[in-house]
């Protein structure tokens, strides 16, 4: 068997080793436009990669180190669960998110997070708490029917390995020089801000007393539908150079999830 083969077939059983993974059931929609799905073999893995670099490269202008041209990847990818929406006419990944559960958290030596911010705080939550990231929305399907069918399939995932807590970076683009990200971290100070107890600590803060702040700015729909559901910001953002973000860090407890969302999703709070 030569070696690019055998490198392959290994990334295949690391990547899908996972077993009891659960059947997501699609809401219904009345246009019946759309498919939600767990990735099930590499070629599902890297239609959404493909969707990533696209979101990534060309609305955030990313810095995307990378050996196959055109696909964003990183070391987590392998160790993670990737929910896929598909446009039923076209059969293309037109929405993503990654889920990387608390065992293959340990596998892999923590959550991406915490290469942004200390999570000390968060510790008694490990045992059950998912870390969500990568989420990106094709520009033509910003609807809001795929970011509930994403949404969707998270509360069944969590409901069906019985987690309680998930947490996830949302990023605001730098190019303006900050302002954006410092006029959200005012808002969702006054509006969605962790207990301190959770509070965690940006590990490349932001200079926030000294970024210009804009009278009005409209929060990027991530930040919003995290909000929406009942997220908490526990910590002030962090800058990514790569991507050029600042990233914030939310925590939802599904205890704390909104109840109007949680009877939508199916889950007991």
């Amino acid at each position: 068997m030569n070696a690019p083969l055998t490198a392959r077939l290994l990334q295949k059983r690391r990547y899908f080793k996972r077993s009891h993974r659960p059947e997501l059931a699609v809401p219904a929609a009345p246009d019946e436009r759309y498919s939600l799905a767990l990735a099930s073999c590499v070629d599902d893995l890297r239609d959404a990669q493909r969707l990533r670099y696209q979101i990534f490269t060309e609305e955030y202008q990313a810095t995307i180190h990378t050996k196959i041209p055109g696909v964003d990847e990183d070391f987590y990818d392998n160790f993670c669960d990737h929910l896929l929406v598909r446009d039923l006419e076209t059969d293309e990944v037109v929405g993503t998110y990654r889920i990387l559960p608390p065992e293959q958290a340990r596998r892999v030596g923590g959550y991406y997070s915490e290469s942004e911010f200390f999570i000390n705080r968060l510790e008694r939550f490990r045992p059950s708490m998912v870390e969500l990231g990568r989420s990106c929305v094709h520009p033509d399907h910003r609807n809001g029917g795929v970011i509930m069918l994403l949404w969707s399939g998270i509360a069944q995932y969590m409901s069906h390995y019985s987690y309680k807590h998930l947490i996830g970076c949302a990023s605001v683009s730098m190019r303006d020089g900050g302002v954006a990200a410092a006029t959200i971290w005012d808002g969702l100070q006054q509006k969605a801000l962790a207990a301190p107890e959770h509070m965690g600590f940006p590990k490349n803060p932001l200079p926030l007393e000294s970024l210009s702040r804009a009278e009005s700015v409209v929060e990027p729909p991530l930040i919003k539908g995290y909000v929406r559901v009942g997220a908490k910001i526990c910590s002030a953002p962090s800058w990514d150079p790569d991507f050029n973000t600042a990233d914030f860090l939310m925590l939802m407890s599904l205890e704390q999830m909104n109840p109007r969302y949680a009877r939508h999703f199916g889950i007991k709070v």
